[in-house]
């Protein structure tokens, strides 16, 4: 029988949760910082490293129930009361002796803004594709160090062009940038965050990462925006364009 006592290591026990849900035909995929460590490939380790605190995954609109009986079955204690509140769009365990947190989002990423980070759930067998990962970075209005350090990480280790294959797909990345001028406009923001943090850090990293983000950019706005964006750019930070996510746990 298997093993389902959480494990102490955490990136251990990403790997063991993505292997159980595998096995028992659950659809989770991470997001955040393991799931960047999760697309490197088998023995690299990330350009900067960093402590990761909690677990972040995601699962299939109408899975959530499926979801609950397997985090239960893998030793984790729900918060009933928040998942019963808010269950058809996000889930929140806990690994009591370890003191972490598994958020799970359901169908959609939903903080700043909404990307829809399951369409494509299909194409990484343990986290959510490159482009949709980068803009739950990007998508952060408050960007802290350690989101910031994430998003040069992918930018070193992952070429930018129109592909999925251990690449950030700028075409997937500009399209959802031009159906939403709030998500465009916090992308460019931290574009911009992002510019000053790479003349800030290491020569080698800016050498490698500094060119995809201009080329990652320039997608980004060659992309053809419809009416609608037009009409939201003409307003600008008149009005807030993001929303304010909630904290929990």
């Amino acid at each position: 029988m298997a093993d389902t006592t959480p494990n102490a290591d955490i990136v251990l026990e990403a790997d063991r949760l993505l292997g159980a849900a595998a096995a028992a035909d659950v659809p989770v995929r991470l997001v955040g910082g393991l799931a960047v460590r999760a697309h490197l490939p088998a023995g690299t380790q990330p350009v900067i490293t960093r402590e990761y605190k909690d677990i972040d995954l995601v699962t299939l609109k109408g899975r959530g129930r499926a979801v609950s009986a397997f985090m239960a079955e893998q030793g984790y204690e729900a918060d009933r009361v928040f998942n019963t509140t808010n269950g058809h769009r996000r889930l929140l365990y806990y690994d009591v002796p370890h003191q972490r947190q598994v958020d799970v989002f359901v169908g959609a990423f939903e903080m700043c803004h909404s990307i829809p980070i399951t369409e494509r759930i299909e194409l990484h067998p343990t986290a959510v594709p490159l482009a949709e990962l980068l803009l739950t970075k990007m998508q952060i209005v408050e960007l802290n160090a350690k989101d910031q350090s994430d998003i040069v990480t992918m930018l070193y280790h992952y070429d930018v062009n129109d592909a999925d294959d251990g690449s950030i797909n700028a075409k997937r990345v500009a399209a959802l940038c031009a159906a939403d001028w709030g998500l465009w406009r916090t992308t460019k923001m931290n574009t911009e965050r992002t510019r000053e943090a790479l003349k800030a850090g290491a020569p080698e990293v800016r050498e490698v990462a500094e060119p995809r983000l201009e080329r990652l950019w320039q997608a980004i706005e060659d992309a053809p925006k419809s009416g609608r964006w037009k009409m939201r750019n003409r307003v600008g930070d008149k009005v807030r364009w993001y929303e304010e996510p909630e904290e929990v746990g």
